[in-house]
């Protein structure tokens, strides 16, 4: 972060600290320097989603954290590798990316980048009825999202229940914060990139809606409706 030299206006506004991450997203303003979350999100931590496999021993898929694709020239076959990452801080902000290169460790640092780019707010409550308990260890409300033919269903779920989903769809969750959460899956979820980008565009479902935060104090009383004996 020492050498960064910002390129745009909003990038130039976070290197002399005169604006922060919440007043960016809620003023809509695009990210286009990945140096920007390094700098306000100095907690930032990534996880690399396995989306390719090899044959194992004995039968199966071992799993690995690229994907490799061949496509047939003249001159013979042509390589090229694809990764994706998930990148969060665990309380409330989470991005993912994919990139292609031709080598592991190029596709998997561009993936990186571009998982900062795509860095958005998650809102987190507690909206499972049966725990009521106004957290944030959970989401809102029920919502479902997708890719290609992939459609996850995110569900709120009470303290103490745990993540109920797939293990490489945990590590998305758990950059985001979301500690309790059931799950229910349509399509062709076996692959992995558009099952983890399914999760994400939840999450943006969730941001585009308009919530009304309701306590247990805030509930209303049965007093509150009247009489019902002198209403008869």
């Amino acid at each position: 972060m020492g050498d960064w030299i910002p390129r745009t206006e909003l990038g130039k506004e976070v290197a002399a600290g005169a604006i922060t991450l919440d007043e960016i997203f809620s003023t809509g303003r695009k990210i286009k320097e990945p140096e920007i979350i390094d700098k306000l999100l100095p907690g930032l931590q990534s996880e690399i989603i396995y989306i390719g496999g090899s044959p194992g021993k004995g039968g199966g898929i071992k799993r690995t954290p690229t994907k490799r694709t061949a496509r047939m020239h003249r001159s013979g076959r042509r390589y090229r590798v694809s990764a994706v990452v998930v990148v969060g801080d665990g309380n409330g902000y989470v991005g993912i990316g994919k990139a292609h290169a031709k080598e592991n460790r190029d596709a998997i640092e561009k993936a990186t980048q571009s998982a900062k780019l795509n860095v958005i707010p998650v809102k987190r409550s507690c909206g499972s009825w049966e725990c009521n308990c106004g957290g944030s260890h959970s989401i809102p409300l029920r919502i479902t999202g997708s890719e290609g033919s992939d459609r996850i269903m995110l569900i709120p779920a009470p303290r103490g229940i745990g993540l109920c989903i797939n293990d490489e769809a945990k590590k998305i969750l758990r950059l985001a914060g979301i500690r309790d959460v059931w799950s229910k899956a349509f399509g062709e979820t076996r692959t992995r990139g558009n099952y983890a980008f399914s999760i994400f565009d939840a999450f943006r479902k969730i941001n585009s809606m308009k919530l009304e935060a309701v306590s247990k104090r805030a509930q209303p009383k049965r007093e509150d409706f009247g009489d019902e004996e002198g209403a008869e």
